[in-house]
């Protein structure tokens, strides 16, 4: 394998860099929550459910300790092009945590190739997408603030140009694989975005000056989450739905060697391939089967949320961080009567905690406390929820990780 590497870096005009780290993770979680990847992702702790006898089967507590999220990257700068005119990059970067329940397996984290001229950039491959940006809490969790933050890697298509030596342009058309919009099933599936043949647009601007840095986006997304309905006797019929949204976000940043001071806000609409929560409302509109054996088309209505973030980091060593976040559910425009989606009877949520970090070059010991919060209720006639009691996790974690 040596040889091989050694034989490709010596190929002229191409020069390789890899890089990589070794994580393990050990967290606690006081009770069972809303996850992925065994726990090391955690969302927002389950509602209350009780047994036979009233007692919170959710009320259990749990433990782990994984090194899923090792990972090895490689950058690859190549030949010019057009006489120097245009720069060729590319990345390859894998984690090992594996996809669904099957862990521990290599997964495609960044896989992308760049092409750079004259202040502009085109990409193409798969990467964060824009509404994660730059722009993130300093948390050691690895849900990184998901759902109050955006939070998704995608297949894409991104041009960004540069205005004079502050604003930055962006514009994306990108699809779903790994993070997926949920459906009727109140799952994730690609099948959504496959069925619409439509990609999700973006654009985006970006204002840096010294220190400081200012953003918003705005995204649309048309998805079908289905194309076929069986009645309750058997019958199946074609149906032709779509659900089309639009959301946005704006991000602000204040950031030297020492201090950290950042925030972001969405305002979302349907957006639960960003690891966010939400969904969809449907109305039956129209009965394709008969009195006795009905099966209806719906008229579908994205659910609007609000998710706020903010923290504050000091230090270089030896550095301290506190964030919190606040998330809110807007329920739809009109009436509906079922909906679909993540986390649809939670009316809102509350994250606060805090982390200290020492650093060293090349090492990383950290230790992290996050408590949240949320309200669980009735679902309302627009998607909202009433009624609320609120349930609460406390969530402690410490990581150790060497990079190279």
């Amino acid at each position: 394998m040596l040889t091989a590497i050694d034989a490709g870096a010596q190929r002229p005009n191409f020069s390789y860099k890899f890089y990589g780290q070794i994580r393990a993770d050990v967290f606690y979680n006081s009770r069972a929550n809303k996850e992925s990847a065994d726990g090391i992702v955690n969302y927002y702790p389950l509602d209350k459910n009780p047994d036979a006898t009233g007692r919170d089967l959710n009320a259990t507590s749990n433990l782990g300790f994984y090194t899923l999220y090792s990972r090895l990257g490689l950058d690859v700068q190549g030949p010019d092009l057009k006489d120097g005119a245009i720069h060729t990059a590319a990345k390859m970067e894998i984690d090992f945590r594996g996809s669904s329940t099957s862990y521990s397996l290599a997964r495609i984290r960044h896989m992308y190739l760049q092409l750079g001229w004259k202040r502009q950039s085109l990409l193409v491959g798969q990467t964060w997408h824009p509404f994660y940006g730059d722009i993130a809490p300093e948390v050691l969790s690895l849900d990184m603030g998901a759902p109050f933050q955006p939070f998704s890697r995608a297949p894409q298509v991104r041009y960004q140009a540069e205005v004079g030596r502050r604003v930055r342009l962006t514009g994306a058309a990108l699809w779903q694989t790994q993070y997926t919009s949920y459906g009727y099933a109140n799952s994730a599936s690609e099948s959504l975005i496959k069925q619409s043949c439509t990609p999700e647009f973006l654009i985006g601007v970006d204002y840096t000056h010294g220190h400081f840095t200012l953003g918003a986006a705005a995204e649309m997304l048309s998805v079908v989450p289905r194309t076929q309905v069986t009645s309750p006797g058997g019958l199946t019929y074609k149906v032709d739905e779509r659900l089309t949204s639009f959301s946005g976000e704006l991000h602000l940043r204040y950031k030297t060697q020492r201090f950290a001071a950042a925030a972001k806000t969405v305002i979302g609409s349907n957006l639960t391939q960003l690891s966010t929560l939400g969904g969809f409302g449907v109305r039956p509109v129209r009965n394709l089967g008969s009195a006795t054996d009905e099966a209806y088309t719906y008229d579908l209505k994205p659910l609007r949320t609000s998710a706020t973030w903010a923290s504050l980091s000091y230090g270089t060593r030896l550095r301290a961080t506190a964030f919190g976040g606040y998330y809110k559910n807007l329920g739809a425009r009109s009436t509906v009567s079922q909906t679909y989606g993540n986390g649809t009877d939670i009316d809102q949520m509350f994250m606060a905690g805090m982390n200290l970090t020492y650093n060293l070059p090349h090492w990383k010991f950290g230790v992290e406390y996050t408590a949240r919060a949320a309200d669980y209720g009735q679902k309302t006639s627009h998607g909202r929820v009433s009624q609320p009691h609120r349930v609460t996790n406390h969530r402690a974690m410490a990581t150790t990780i060497f990079l190279f």
